[in-house]
């Protein structure tokens, strides 16, 4: 039986959390199926637009992002054997959309707003990228030299996510991307991750931490008027998202905020569950 679904419109009028101004203490502490942020958030007023009606078509080097068709040979990606060859096909993709000349899994996550676990995350509700600056050619160097020792080394790397929907259309929290160029470098502060068994409560969240300087950092944003935000709304299981978190060559869009927001103009909605694969490409 076919049945009617409702139509996504031209844009939607909604909010996304921006850092505040006055926050100075920027952590994300990470415990499995938890996650908790010491920096101060605020919803702020935005227009994300539909970008299946775009003008132009979404790239990689323009603005940091695109959609793909991707078939997946995995059937379930609750299941951790399932997805084990998984990272071999994000490097097909990957190589395709970029015509880099290697990949370096990092690794997968669950997410989804109402399904816990120690293995599923909630989705990223505040405007954000992975990594910072530094994290990125840290890891990046580290994992390359770990890879291939003794290596001839590489020109360029980009630090990426290969995001997809798993659940039918529509989604209850899609997957909101800004566009690189409407990014400004003043618009972003570091987010250092702490990873622990259990997160921490009261003033132990502020408390200094040893090394965190060498930690890795994500990054977050505070409001700009400017922000150009967009997602593709009514995403099939075939289909995926090239996010950039950091491209080395500055001269491209090298960075692509995101986050996922509320669609409350789809009253068909249904739960929003994700898979995300966070991996490295490299050009000689």
């Amino acid at each position: 039986m076919i049945t009617d679904r409702s139509r996504a419109g031209d844009a939607i009028e909604t909010v996304i959390d921006y850092l505040v101004p006055t926050s100075r203490i920027n952590r994300r502490f990470w415990a499995p199926g938890r996650e908790v942020n010491t920096g101060v958030y605020a919803p702020y007023p935005v227009t994300i637009r539909n970008a299946r009606l775009a003008p132009e078509p979404f790239t990689l080097d323009t603005h940091g992002f695109a959609i793909a068709r991707h078939r997946s040979a995995v059937r379930d990606f609750r299941d951790a054997a399932a997805v084990r060859d998984y990272p071999d096909e994000v490097a097909a993709v990957a190589k395709a959309l970029t015509g880099c000349d290697l990949v370096l899994p990092m690794g997968g996550q669950l997410r989804s707003p109402v399904i816990s676990g120690a293995s599923v995350q909630p989705p990223a509700a505040e405007a954000h990228v992975d990594f910072n600056t530094a994290t990125a050619h840290r890891v990046a160097r580290a994992l390359y030299d770990r890879a291939v020792p003794g290596g001839a080394g590489y020109s360029r790397f980009i630090c990426f996510s290969l995001w997809r929907t798993f659940s039918p259309p529509p989604q209850d929290w899609p997957l909101a991307l800004c566009d690189c160029r409407s990014v400004g470098d003043e618009d972003a502060v570091a987010n250092v991750k702490v990873d622990v068994d259990e997160t921490p409560e009261g003033d132990a969240l502020y408390a200094p931490i040893e090394g965190e300087e060498a930690m890795s950092a994500a990054t977050i944003f505070h409001h700009n008027p400017a922000h150009r935000w967009w997602y593709f709304p009514d995403m099939t299981a075939d289909e995926v998202i090239f996010i950039k978190f950091h491209d080395s060559d500055h001269g491209r869009a090298w960075r692509a905020p995101h986050t996922a927001f509320h669609d409350t103009t789809r009253p068909d909605a249904v739960t929003r569950e994700s898979y995300e694969f966070r991996a490295i490409a490299y050009f000689r």
